[in-house]
């Protein structure tokens, strides 16, 4: 007597930045991974610094937007580290979803947001200390943004919120199951008695 065909499931991991745990996709937490996503904040800080008006000023160059007493230098300092956060936000969330982006548990996608939460503040207070250590004293009797700050604080969600979009559409468009290498069907398995 012969029996239907059975497809039996083969759990073949394409080799993303972290396998799953056997017989539960998604539920291994990558922590090494969401380490190196909160550590990241100390170079995006450092890069804030360099590129920002009011501190080395790498992007324009400007001598009138190198002091902070200009207030027209704190919204660009500002966006400066919005940029920066979009862009870090967006990387790690490719980082994290890889290329089996439904393999990924709630706890994962959790825990990555708050990687890059704890990469904003990082990337923030490093910013501000490189201010001030490494800018010419500023007197901040006027305001407190005279010296290299952040004025909106509102900033520091940009970095897991890209996060979580990235890997939102990474799960939504992004394939979950890999194609077959031939281009036709998978071969079907058959179990017999």
């Amino acid at each position: 007597m012969t029996q239907p065909a059975v497809h039996v499931p083969v759990h073949d991991h394409d080799g993303g930045p972290w396998p799953a745990a056997p017989g539960r996709p998604g539920a291994s937490v990558p922590w090494t991974g969401l380490a190196v996503i909160a550590a990241a904040g100390v170079p995006v800080g450092l890069l804030w610094w360099l590129l920002a008006p009011t501190g080395l000023n790498l992007i324009t160059r400007d001598p009138a937007l190198a002091a902070g007493s200009n207030p027209e230098t704190w919204l660009p300092r500002d966006l400066v580290l919005a940029g920066l956060f979009l862009l870090a936000g967006c990387l790690s969330g490719i980082f994290i979803a890889g290329n089996r982006p439904a393999r990924l548990g709630t706890a994962t996608v959790v825990l990555a947001v708050a990687a890059g939460a704890v990469g904003a503040l990082l990337a923030w207070g490093t910013g501000v200390l490189a201010g001030t250590w490494w800018s010419a004293p500023v007197d901040t009797s006027a305001s407190a943004s005279i010296a290299f700050s952040l004025r909106a604080y509102a900033m520091l969600v940009i970095w897991p919120a890209a996060i979580a979009l990235a890997i939102f559409l990474s799960t939504v468009f992004g394939s979950s199951e890999p194609k077959p290498a031939s281009g036709g069907t998978a071969p079907e398995r058959k179990m017999d008695e």
